[in-house]
Parts: structure tokens; sequence; C-alpha cells
């Protein structure tokens, strides 16, 4: 059996993931100006991803969440490109193939909504993050892409669907 359970966002998860994103981002020095950290959506991801073309997925283990992931148009960008968003795992969510099972969900996701491509952006330090990236086919890029407002990340990456 999974150590843990990859679910769609609901409403009662919002705290939980607001908690996790504001724990994990200060953790790598991602809690400045130009972060997602500061992201209107933080407290209403289960809303923020209803909209159409977007999903999020939360990671569960023992009933608590300990992690999220999803996706969603890419701001000012192509329609046929979609951006991996906030996703960030608890430490006890680290090391246990969650990643790397979110990562497929979210593709997955992204191909059901008609994407072709998906772009993400993050920050040097974050070394086991891009680590998973590349495992799963992404590459990186020399500039942003579309209008996410997160002008403190430098690094960003691609992946054909």
């Amino acid at each position: 059996m999974s150590p843990y359970l990859i679910r769609p966002i609901e409403a009662r998860d919002n705290a939980a993931m607001a908690r996790i994103i504001r724990a994990v981002m200060p953790e790598f020095g991602a809690d400045g100006p130009g972060f997602a950290i500061h992201d209107a959506e933080v407290d209403t991801m289960y809303e923020a991803y209803a909209r159409p073309r977007s999903a999020y997925f939360v990671v569960e283990r023992d009933g608590a969440v300990i992690g999220g992931g999803g996706v969603a148009p890419l701001e000012g960008g192509d329609e046929g490109v979609c951006e991996l968003r906030k996703m960030y795992f608890l430490p006890e969510a680290r090391g246990i193939g969650a990643g790397s099972a979110m990562m497929l969900r979210c593709l997955d996701a992204a191909r059901a909504h008609g994407f072709r491509r998906c772009y993400l952006e993050t920050l040097t330090g974050m070394d086991a993050a891009q680590a998973l990236y590349r495992k799963h086919g992404f590459t990186t890029l020399c500039a942003p892409m579309g209008g996410t407002g997160h002008f403190s990340c430098d690094q960003f990456y691609l992946r054909e669907l």
C-alpha cells in the first residue's frame, strides 16, 4: 500500500495548503517580493483551481495534507501552455515518491485539459525540485515565459506534453 494518497483538492484543504506554502517557501529563501507565497490564491487554492483548464492535487498521509501541486493556464502565455504551480511538500512528504507521483498526476491533468507544453519557474537552491523536473523531461530555458509576476524566480523550465 502507498504511504500517501494523491487526490483533488477540496475546500477543506485551503488552510492546510496555505500553511504548507508559507512554511516551505521561506525554507528555500522564497519569501520576499516576487515569489508565489504572496499570490492571492494561496488562501483559496480550491477556488483558484476550480477554474477551467486548472487542476490542483494534495498529498495526504494518515489523514493530514502534507503537500500539493497543480496546473493552470500560463498567465500571459499561449493557450497551449500551462504552468506547473504551487508544488510544495513538507519534509515528511519528501523522499517517499510523492514528488514523482504528483508530477505524473499534474502532467496527465495538463494533457487532459488540452495543453501541449508545461512551463514552470523555480529558484536556485531548490536542487531536489530541479532534479525532479529534469527527471520528468523538463529542460531549462534562458528566460521566463508569460507574465506570472514571480520576478524573483531565476530558473525556468519547459516540457513538451
